[in-house]
């Protein structure tokens, strides 16, 4: 090494502003991914219970047949019913208010289930009898 020869140890300003400039531009564009992701994971809840509604259906209509009154409401108790107590379909994310369906015809069954949260993004989501996943906006 010779004597008047500086080492240089350390990152100039220009270097650390781009650095920065790259990590804040890789934090906007994953930041939109991220809250997309969660609201696909918090959908996944109201997803499986709308799917227990659909289960529910489909038992009612093997009881009542193809004649039956189709099922008016969610809660036991009440006439035409699906069976659920207040508090089954409560979830993390999703509560029982989130919930509906609509039962158009019990020969062949066709039937809708409806699941709205104003929070999320699609804020509506509905199931068919064929178990497709429809996203409303």
């Amino acid at each position: 090494m010779s004597i008047g020869k500086k080492t240089r140890n350390a990152f100039t300003i220009i270097e650390l502003m781009v650095v920065i400039l790259i990590v804040a531009i890789l934090a906007a564009v994953a930041v939109p991914i991220y809250w997309g992701r969660m609201d696909s994971a918090k959908w996944s809840e109201g997803k499986a219970m709308m799917g227990t509604i659909a289960s529910a259906i489909r038992v009612y209509h093997t009881n009542a047949g193809h004649s039956g009154a189709p099922p008016a409401n969610l809660w036991i108790g009440d006439p035409c019913n699906l069976g659920f107590y207040s508090g089954d379909l409560q979830g993390t994310y999703f509560s029982n208010d989130c919930f509906s369906f609509e039962v158009t015809s019990m020969d062949p069954l066709i039937f809708a289930v409806i699941a709205r949260h104003p929070t999320l993004n699609p804020q509506e989501y509905t199931l068919n009898q064929d178990g497709i996943f429809t996203e409303l906006p």
